[in-house]
């Protein structure tokens, strides 16, 4: 997959329709990926995220409408899809600095113009991966459904409940599992564990997820977690993903977190991603 293309594709999706109300789930339904794939590579590519983007992008268009013509404010307010001229004037005021009347009188305007996606490579630090086969394995999980939206908010808070929890603290929580992410979907599916060969059975709370056979690229990542980790999420989007002789399947990935001081500057952790070649 060429992520840049597809990231492009996205927005121009997005251009084509910002006075409707459309959700991500339609945006990277509209591109052929899950949501939560879509959700990371837009934000790691762009710095932001897909709603932060039509939201910049509508409040642009909508300051030039009002600055250019004679539309009214509750007329542009639900054009740009919001339900009423107060919450667009919140907004307008937030982001433009000026209200909606105030900008209709001349006063100066924030503007986003549409964004291109495009990478530079320059040089840098190394990137350390290596490219294994695992066979098939199952993975023993605590899992729950989350929003892609909110995933990066609510994950770090459900590894907090997992280490309060003193029954799942008994099983090694040492793998964030990402996996049955569906295309068409906002949510997906996110566990913590360890191996299923790890543990004898499947205690209450815990599921077991079946991967099949792949290869992988495991990515080394030095430094305190969760930092290191997010770096290094970034680098493969921009730096390995478009140049790299191998593409991402986006069935499921896995964070894998080593034993050792996560606070420590030489901490290793590693991000393992089934690929295949172009």
């Amino acid at each position: 997959m060429d992520w840049v293309r597809t990231i492009n594709d996205a927005i121009e999706y997005m251009e084509e329709n910002l006075t409707e109300d459309i959700t991500l789930a339609d945006i990277s339904k509209a591109v052929n990926l899950s949501a939560f794939h879509f959700q990371r590579a837009f934000t790691l590519l762009t710095g932001m995220s897909p709603a932060e983007y039509l939201r910049k992008r509508r409040l642009s268009q909508a300051a030039s409408e009002l600055v250019k013509g004679d539309g009214k404010v509750i007329d542009i307010a639900l054009k740009f899809g919001f339900n009423s001229p107060e919450s667009f004037t919140k907004a307008f005021t937030r982001f433009h600095g000026v209200s909606p009347a105030q900008a209709k009188k001349g006063e100066p305007i924030q503007f986003m113009s549409r964004y291109t996606v495009q990478i530079t490579i320059k040089g840098g630090s190394i990137m350390e991966y290596k490219i294994e086969k695992w066979e098939e394995m199952d993975l023993l999980v605590h899992a729950k459904l989350f929003n892609a939206e909110t995933s990066e908010t609510e994950i770090p808070k459900f590894w907090d409940e997992y280490y309060s929890n003193e029954e799942y603290r008994k099983i090694p929580g040492y793998l964030g599992v990402c996996a049955q992410a569906k295309s068409g979907s906002d949510e997906f599916k996110y566990g913590i564990g360890c191996k299923a060969s790890d543990v004898d059975g499947v205690p209450e709370g815990f599921e077991v997820i079946h991967i099949p056979e792949y290869d992988w690229a495991v990515f080394k990542c030095v430094g305190p977690s969760p930092n290191a980790i997010q770096d290094m999420w970034e680098r493969i989007y921009k730096e390995w993903l478009p140049v790299s002789e191998y593409e991402l399947i986006p069935d499921v990935d896995i964070e894998n977190y080593l034993p050792g001081d996560p606070s420590a500057a030489d901490y290793v952790s590693e991000i393992c991603i089934p690929v295949k070649k172009r």
